[in-house]
């Protein structure tokens, strides 16, 4: 597999290539829904002025929870599109969620499409849209799957560069969680982390609008994708946004969009400073004999559960003993505290670490 995502990486134009840009980060940006002609075109004026705004974006057809709430405009949004470029040079982007609306999109002249998350889940779906744009040379983002699954997200853009498409892109817009965060969906840098190393000249795009699910969450968010190397945002922009007719509370005015560009800055991934390069250098290679310890440690420990579990299995002793295990999370989360770190992810560490023991003693 990793040959195989070596050739889909080389075969991969650069994005400048096909979304020019002078500035950092490229920013696309457009209302959740095209809701009406004087909606959409209002608010592209206003983005135009940005200088960051290379690509209008709007949702006309949406994929909704329920039946009752609004689903798009639908085709009609395609003429309001076009007029936004006409208008203002902007780039146009819109989703597909099949065949149809590739082909609507393509004769209406839209210049990007993106594949949506509840779209990428589905293989026949992505199998369709792929089947669509097959020698078409329109770029193509692929948004990640709700759910936090790495294959799924790889295989939109295996099926979409079996097709021929070399002008991709993947947009990370967190995953669905049941669990309750301040977050609309759980940001997990991990997985657009590991695309990136499959992938590794695929361009990242976050959505901090749909992580966020609150304006007010968006600025923090848009700061940490460009520390975690994300080199373009998409931030859904309404003129009106309290007014929007889906995901009002995610969504900024255009002004306050060109407010917060004024504020984020994308920092160099690599130091220019000799000085501050041999610094990193050797904290890194302190880091890496940190690592080379743990894994050690990890290794000794399975050793010990290796033999706690055949002397459980001798004497008919049940793998799972509930009380020890808080006990032991209770003193590991005290002791984390004191040394300054945060209980939550030694929490996790340690969950881990036992739910392999666990298998392990099966």
């Amino acid at each position: 597999m990793l040959e195989k995502l070596e050739q889909l990486s080389d075969d991969l134009q650069d994005i400048s290539s096909w979304l020019p840009f002078d500035r950092l980060p490229l920013v696309i940006a457009g209302p959740c829904s095209a809701e009406s002609e004087q909606q959409v075109i209002s608010t592209a004026r206003e983005l135009a002025a940005a200088p960051n705004v290379k690509v209008f974006r709007a949702g006309i057809w949406k994929p909704r929870t329920r039946p009752d709430t609004f689903e798009g405009v639908g085709q009609a949004g395609l003429q309001w599109l076009k007029a936004v470029k006409d208008e203002t040079s902007l780039l146009t982007a819109t989703e597909v969620a099949g065949a149809k609306h590739v082909e609507l999109c393509l004769e209406g002249d839209v210049d990007i499409l993106w594949v949506g998350a509840r779209t990428t889940v589905n293989p026949f779906l992505v199998q369709e849209i792929a089947d669509a744009v097959r020698g078409v040379d329109v770029p193509v983002l692929v948004k990640n799957p709700i759910n936090a699954e790495l294959g799924l997200w790889l295989g939109a853009i295996e099926r979409l560069h079996n097709a021929g498409i070399r002008k991709l892109a993947a947009i990370d817009r967190g995953f669905s969680t049941y669990v309750e965060m301040k977050y609309r969906n759980d940001p997990n840098w991990q997985i657009p982390i590991e695309l990136k190393r499959l992938i590794p000249r695929l361009p990242l795009i976050c959505d901090p609008s749909h992580i966020a699910g609150s304006r007010d969450l968006i600025e923090p968010i848009s700061e940490a994708a460009l520390e975690f190397g994300f080199k373009a945002l998409m931030i859904e922009t309404h003129i009106n946004p309290d007014e929007a007719l889906s995901d009002s509370q995610q969504q900024i005015t255009p002004r306050a969009l060109i407010e917060l560009l004024g504020k984020l800055r994308a920092r160099d991934t690599t130091p220019s400073d000799e000085h501050v390069r041999s610094e990193i250098a050797r904290m890194r290679s302190a880091i890496s004999k940190v690592d080379s310890e743990l894994i050690n440690d990890l290794a000794e420990r399975m050793k010990w559960v290796d033999q706690i579990g055949e002397l459980k299995k001798q004497h008919n002793i049940a793998v799972l003993q509930l009380d020890r295990w808080e006990s032991l999370v209770e003193d590991h989360v005290a002791r984390a505290k004191q040394l300054g770190l945060d209980s939550d992810f030694v929490k996790s560490v340690f969950e881990l670490i036992h739910t392999e023991a666990v298998k392990r003693q099966l």
